[in-house]
């Protein structure tokens, strides 16, 4: 666990930076730097979502994943949690659910956070996650800049999610394929994308009801693919 607690640390820090740096930055400085964020997330999306195989697997799986989401209204409670959060800290950032979701989805959804996750659960260097750890301390830093302290909060979502992985991984990380691990980031890429197109206000899209199409993604390959 220790590639995710630098994580966190580094998330943390990077957070406080642009909350120091969010007083003194013009609103117009705010707008260009959200619109950068939401470009470099769709780039980051396509990049990911490009390296997947099974193009029908992911379809499915993104469909039948969003209408589990869905049903659940998962996006619906985690605003919820998150709005209970901002009340029980005091605070009174507008922007703190917002900050507080995509900050979560960006720092999780990533190839590396799942790679990383099952390097490190297997018992080798935690490589990956601490080079994740770099860049989340800097994205942390624009990203509390926009959108407020709800960013630093997304690391209990992340510690829970990304430690999970490495747990799982811990536990069963030597019977699942890099075939797998690979169909599964692309999803991720995919749902990524998603975020990048609500970040840049061109349609809000539910991403938080899409997750479940990540393990409906890990059944069907180990269905077809194994």
């Amino acid at each position: 666990m220790i590639g995710t607690l630098v994580n966190v640390i580094a998330i943390l820090i990077g957070g406080s930076l642009g909350l120091l740096f969010r007083t003194r930055i013009p609103d117009r400085m705010f707008k260009i730097v959200f619109q950068a964020i939401g470009i470099f997330t769709l780039y980051l999306g396509v990049n990911m979502a490009l390296k997947a195989n099974e193009l029908l697997l992911m379809v499915f799986s993104l469909v039948v994943g969003s209408l589990i989401g869905e049903f659940l209204r998962l996006e619906d409670r985690v605003e919820h949690l998150s709005e209970l959060l901002k009340r029980k800290i005091g605070s009174k950032d507008d922007k703190f659910s917002t900050g507080f979701v995509t900050s979560f989805m960006l720092f999780c959804l990533g190839a590396m956070t799942i790679l990383g996750s099952m390097e490190e659960g297997m018992g080798k260097e935690p490589t990956l996650l601490l080079t994740k750890s770099m860049m989340d301390g800097f994205s942390a830093v624009a990203l509390a800049a926009v959108m407020g302290v709800g960013v630093l909060f997304s690391v209990i979502p992340l510690l829970i999610y990304q430690g999970g992985l490495t747990l799982l991984a811990a536990l069963f990380g030597g019977v699942i394929p890099e075939a797998i691990i690979t169909e599964m980031a692309g999803v991720g890429g995919v749902l990524i994308i998603g975020l990048g197109i609500s970040i840049l206000e061109i349609k809000k899209i539910k991403v938080l009801n899409m997750l479940p199409a990540l393990l409906v993604e890990v059944l069907l390959c180990y269905i077809f693919l194994t």
